[in-house]
């Protein structure tokens, strides 16, 4: 099961995070957001790759690494922001996904992609968030067939995201699309049990955010570490 972390800011906390046993953690590029990334103090919390390949490229030469670091993949989250900016922002720190949680057209996600791809970014991942409230609001899914990577459902309301509401997952017996989901909102520490017993075919991981911070942007650490243990025992 993937797990991703979102809403991530500060750098301790990111270094701590990106430390447990994770696949994705998620920076916030939304100015209306509390969770917003400013650049300099995000980057600055993202862990080097010191795998031996990149050590490598960089020096030349042929390192040992006794303890390389597995990082999470990087997931940039946007809201009907410009072309151009995610451009920038994929580039700048090197992310692996592009997350499209606004009313972002097919055509955006094409667009990006051929632009990024392989010139740019090689292989960058598409995730669209579809706010989920009725049964009608999984039909969205089918305008991005064949050009987003991953959905990611979430709890329809008035803010974008990171409310710490849940939805009926009930509605997504329905989903019958061969593309993969992430199930996200309001999903929090006492969760683990029922995040295991939900079962669909097409169920990749989970998204968590604001049921684990401490205030906004920060993560509590321990939740999360005892969490993610419930969550990978058989």
């Amino acid at each position: 099961m993937i797990i991703k972390v979102c809403g991530m800011r500060e750098a301790d906390n990111i270094r701590k995070v990106s430390e447990l046993e994770i696949d994705m953690m998620g920076f916030i590029f939304y100015p209306k957001s509390p969770r917003y990334v400013q650049m300099i103090s995000a980057r600055a919390g993202i862990i080097p790759d010191y795998s031996e390949e990149r050590l490598k490229r960089n020096t030349g030469k042929e390192i040992p690494v006794a303890d390389p670091v597995k990082q999470p993949l990087r997931v940039g989250v946007f809201v009907d922001d410009m072309p151009q900016n995610i451009i920038t922002r994929v580039f700048n720190y090197r992310l692996d996904y592009i997350q499209l949680h606004g009313k972002e057209p097919r055509e955006t996600c094409e667009n990006l992609r051929r632009t990024l791809d392989p010139d740019i970014r090689k292989g960058i991942k598409i995730i669209k968030a579809i706010s989920i409230e009725k049964l009608d609001d999984l039909e969205k899914c089918n305008d991005y067939i064949r050009v987003v990577d991953m959905f990611l459902f979430d709890t329809k309301c008035k803010s974008v995201g990171g409310s710490g509401q849940s939805f009926n997952w009930d509605i997504l017996e329905h989903y019958t699309l061969d593309i993969p989901f992430l199930l996200s909102g309001g999903i929090g520490p006492e969760d683990a049990t029922l995040v295991k017993s939900f079962h669909h075919p097409q169920f990749a991981g989970i998204d968590l955010n604001s049921c684990f911070e401490t205030e906004p942007g920060v993560k509590d650490v321990e939740k999360l570490r005892t969490f993610i243990r419930e969550i990978r025992e058989e």
